[in-house]
């Protein structure tokens, strides 16, 4: 018997395994490249709570299962229903956010394709490391729906307001090397070594003064607030628009072509 927390086969939709005050969080549906069904995201969203209460965690690092990090929202569900979309509101969560944020550093290790809500859930961990076969791509336009987790505050303040435009607008694919160049990611490695990385990352950050790392998080994200308030008030209000005349059908139409021209591009 299988829950929303499991897949099919009845394995966990979200691994998880803990070292050295490090949760590493690995999203687990492969066969259709971590894409993010309600069950997923329910599942992250109450592990990261879990991990910003739990006393023997100072940081997470999150990736993905097998050859990606994370295809975005399930447009399969998003093209049967709306009910994707509404996760978009959650009322535990602040708008603009994919998960209510934590006190604790989170380490996104981009193993793979991390593509549209995929890019928005890389863009909310606080350091990005990529994987030589990370690949980037916001194909919100290509697929007929909006941002609603951040993606037009927080890609233009990563790479600038150009290349950020370019890459919403196109819907064209990024490499591991220029999404380096670009200020996407801090460092790139290679494929066998990205884990490694990151909890050598991890655990030189659990090393030092946590009330100290803790605060100046916090002091980093109040010093944005001035900048990224407004700007997630207004993708807010416009991805509230856009879903007011929303029809899944259209996104179920689009959906072979962007499964497609993301395997080609895995």
């Amino acid at each position: 018997m299988t829950s929303d927390r499991t897949s099919a086969s009845g394995e966990p939709l979200l691994l998880t395994a803990q070292s050295e005050g490090v949760r590493t969080l690995v999203l687990n549906r492969p066969d259709v490249r971590n894409a993010l069904s309600s069950g997923l995201i329910d599942a992250l969203r109450t592990e990261l709570a879990n991990a910003d209460r739990a006393d023997d965690v100072d940081v997470v690092i999150l990736t993905g299962a097998g050859s990606a990090f994370c295809a975005g929202l399930d447009l399969a569900e998003l093209g049967s229903s709306t009910e994707s979309a509404r996760l978009l509101d959650h009322a535990d969560v602040p708008f603009g956010h994919p998960w209510r944020p934590i006190s604790k550093p989170i380490i996104g290790a981009v193993n793979g394709v991390a593509a549209t809500g995929g890019l928005e859930i890389a863009l909310a961990c606080d350091v990005l490391i990529a994987s030589e076969r990370a690949r980037f791509v916001d194909t919100h336009s290509r697929v007929g729906v909006l941002p609603g987790w951040g993606l037009t505050s927080r890609l233009p303040e990563a790479v600038g307001r150009g290349f950020a435009r370019r890459m919403s607008l196109s819907g064209e694919f990024v490499d591991a090397q220029t999404a380096l160049r670009v200020g996407l990611v801090t460092e790139v490695v290679t494929h066998e070594r990205l884990m490694d990385s990151a909890m050598d990352l991890a655990v030189s950050i659990a090393g030092s003064d946590q009330l100290a790392v803790r605060t100046m998080l916090d002091s980093y994200r109040r010093a944005e607030q001035h900048l990224v308030d407004p700007a997630l008030d207004a993708e807010h209000s416009t991805s509230v628009e856009w879903m007011a005349g929303f029809d899944p059908a259209r996104v179920a139409g689009r959906r072979s072509g962007i499964v497609e021209r993301g395997r080609a591009n895995s």
